[in-house]
């Protein structure tokens, strides 16, 4: 006999079907309450809501665990290229060398975007933040690309739909990057792999040859694998709920682009060269700033420190932590923002106060210091996230189509004024 749940309202006992997930997870499934009691649930930030049920992404935070359709974070970073793990988000195995090389052939018959595109770059101000130029190009790829409005799509349109935007998606994020520096955009290199391509369009000249260091290319390779997918967060979130009322996928993605740019979501990284910048602005003391970390009374919060999802470690952070390491001893950098930053790690791992708070650094702490080390503009650093996010978003939204999910609508409860009559202009 399968395990219920049983809630009491009044003289009424309801039975609930408890649900269980292949790692053991358990939910309660409310979907008939309301019909069977008019009782809601109530839970803000949906937090202990589960809004429905994937085979793409594992997460235990107590545990430290990550996997992607089953296969661990720490395996795929080491071993896997970001469009293989691309490609086992999407289609939910990974794939043959055959099937990889079809991939990556597909994606670069669609690198190259609309030259009417540029005309976009002219209209927005000189300042303006290019998490807002990436939400706009990539739902105005719904304008150049039409046929992506059918929300009955053959699989092989919606194929097409989804190789033209991870296509596309790196080109555009280039053009973001040298539109604001002034510099002629690059166009795709097709002999190129994804990661390698897309280095190049962002930091090369059209007056010299782009030399690929291949360490930096690994470490690139690694940042977008650990930022593929991280199961039903707020922007992914975001990206089923408007496409579950039959969005397009541009559009969809779009949504979810807007969503990671909040500052509580995507731009963490950001956060964490911003205060070592503002610790190097005030002489660089560290042990001063670590002590008004630990300060209750002091309003100042180490960023990139702990997670609050993961409540022992960050797997991730574990991985790129090394590819830091590999970076900053290859590149020879001799920046004192980093300087901080090492010394900054070196406490959170050895002070008693950081470890018993299992304040540890975390993915955004090491991410940060690799995007600063290759030459990023700090306000850069969400789209890459976003880069990287791509095809987790994407297999989350084919996902939901394929299981026909409705239309997401939450319930509230209202708290707002009852039963006013209505008074003339003239009287109030």
């Amino acid at each position: 006999m399968s395990e219920t749940a049983e809630i009491k309202l009044g003289e009424k006992t309801l039975q609930l079907p408890v649900i269980e997930g292949t790692e053991n997870e358990k939910a309660i499934d409310i979907s008939k309450l309301r019909d069977q009691s008019g009782y809601i649930t109530l839970d803000s930030g949906f937090k202990n809501t589960g809004a429905t049920k994937s085979a793409i992404t594992f997460l235990d935070g107590e545990k430290g665990i990550l996997k992607y359709r089953g296969y661990s974070i720490e395996d795929l970073a080491e071993k896997a290229s970001f469009l293989e793990v691309a490609y086992l988000l999407i289609y939910g195995e990974l794939p043959t060398k055959a099937q990889v090389e079809n991939f990556q052939n597909q994606i670069n018959k669609h690198t190259l975007v609309h030259e009417d595109m540029k005309k976009f770059f002219d209209g927005f101000p000189s300042k303006s933040h290019p998490m807002g130029q990436l939400s706009s190009l990539v739902c105005s790829l719904s304008a150049f690309y039409p046929e992506s409005l059918n929300p009955n799509q053959s699989k092989e349109e919606q194929e097409l739909t989804i190789i033209k935007l991870l296509a596309k998606m790196t080109t555009i994020v280039s053009w973001i990057y040298k539109k604001s520096l002034g510099h002629p955009v690059n166009y795709p290199q097709n002999r190129l792999d994804y990661v390698t391509n897309f280095m190049s369009m962002t930091f090369s000249y059209t007056t010299e040859e782009y030399e690929v260091d291949p360490v930096v290319i690994d470490a690139m390779n690694k940042l977008l694998i650990l930022h593929a997918d991280h199961e039903q967060n707020c922007s992914t979130s975001t990206v089923r709920i408007v496409g579950s009322s039959d969005c397009n996928l541009y559009a969809s993605i779009s949504a979810g682009i807007s969503a990671l740019w909040g500052p509580l979501h995507g731009g963490a990284n950001q956060a964490v060269i911003e205060m070592l910048e503002k610790i190097k602005e005030d002489g660089g003391d560290v042990e001063k700033w670590v002590a008004k970390a630990k300060d209750k009374n002091d309003p100042f919060r180490l960023m990139g420190f702990g997670h609050r999802v993961y409540k022992n470690f960050d797997p991730r952070a574990k991985i790129i932590k090394k590819a830091c390491d590999d970076v900053l001893a290859k590149m020879g950098i001799n920046d004192p923002v980093l300087d901080i930053a090492k010394k900054l790690e070196a406490v959170a791992l050895n002070d008693p106060y950081f470890v018993e708070r299992k304040l540890y650094p975390n993915v955004d702490f090491y991410s940060g210091i690799l995007y600063r080390a290759f030459g990023f503009p700090t306000e850069m650093f969400t789209v890459l996230f976003a880069l990287g996010r791509l095809p987790g978003w994407i297999a989350q939204w084919k996902e939901m189509k394929e299981n026909r999910e409705p239309i997401g609508r939450p319930r509230q409860i209202y708290v707002g004024e009852k039963d006013r009559e209505y008074i003339p202009l003239e009287n109030r």
